[in-house]
């Protein structure tokens, strides 16, 4: 079985691409970190690819706001090539940057296949400073979200200054209704956060943190999934060890680690 070919976006003011091509060799694909300009002067293809990484970062500087330049960049010279490559059946990740990216770009929520039409914003956090912190996550079980099937919960870390998910009162009733709201920040029973600081970190809308569009084969979050590729990156991974070893579990069956969304993503590549 040929190895999925992830594209990992670099450039201009991202800094995740090295963390993120280990996170999709951890989960089985073979990646490569290509600098937009390649893209844009053809001398890669995304073509070649099943999956494409919107990593996170602070592309050019966030100087018009969080991925703003970057969607215009992209939408203005591959904007075919990427609307293309969705009707093909591939995957799109959008994490953080990425995610404002794809909101910006209008990939997200595709509202009625309409891939290209601004509906949601990322915007400043409600605490005015840059969060950098571990979150609880609850996932929704019926949406449709390729990445995160199977999945309840899961801890993973933030790290930024515009992570605050904004959009009017029928949008964000729509997203609900279609079950395009994938993942929401959480209490530590689970529960939806209620909008409350620091569980919330950025005062989000309805506590969410990720959506995907109708197909769940795009799928943007603001948390870093690909920063916790291994136990030992959890603030709380000795005390979790020694619970395991106290229960007489084993230690790799308690580890959910943000790999996991890029094993699903690989698992959903090859079964096509």
């Amino acid at each position: 079985m040929n190895k999925v070919k992830a594209l990992v976006l670099t450039g201009y003011g991202l800094n995740c691409d090295v963390e993120t091509a280990y996170a999709c060799e951890l989960a089985g694909m073979s990646p490569t970190r290509v600098h937009i300009n390649a893209l844009i002067d053809g001398s890669v293809r995304l073509d070649d690819f099943q999956l494409m990484v919107f990593i996170g970062g602070f592309s050019w500087g966030d100087d018009h706001g969080g991925g703003v330049i970057q969607a215009v960049r992209m939408k203005t010279h591959i904007g075919d090539q990427m609307q293309t490559f969705i009707e093909r059946g591939n995957l799109m990740l959008g994490i953080c940057n990425g995610f404002q990216v794809l909101v910006n770009l209008g990939l997200l929520p595709g509202f009625d296949n309409e891939y290209d039409r601004r509906r949601v914003a990322l915007t400043y956090n409600d605490c005015g400073n840059f969060r950098d912190q571990w979150v609880r996550l609850r996932i929704n079980d019926r949406s449709p979200c390729v990445f995160t099937k199977g999945i309840e919960g899961i801890d993973l870390p933030v790290r930024h200054g515009e992570g605050k998910f904004y959009a009017g009162t029928g949008v964000i009733a729509r997203l609900e209704s279609t079950q395009q709201v994938v993942m929401q920040y959480a209490a530590g029973d689970g529960q939806a956060a209620g909008g409350h600081f620091p569980k919330n970190p950025n005062g989000s809308i309805r506590d969410i943190a990720g959506i995907c569009d109708p197909t769940g084969r795009i799928f943007g979050l603001m948390p870093h999934p690909e920063a916790f590729n291994h136990p030992a990156n959890h603030p709380d991974w000795f005390r979790e060890r020694e619970l395991v070893r106290r229960s007489g579990r084993s230690e790799a069956s308690s580890a959910l680690t943000g790999i996991r969304l890029f094993q699903n993503a690989a698992d959903f590549l090859n079964d096509l």
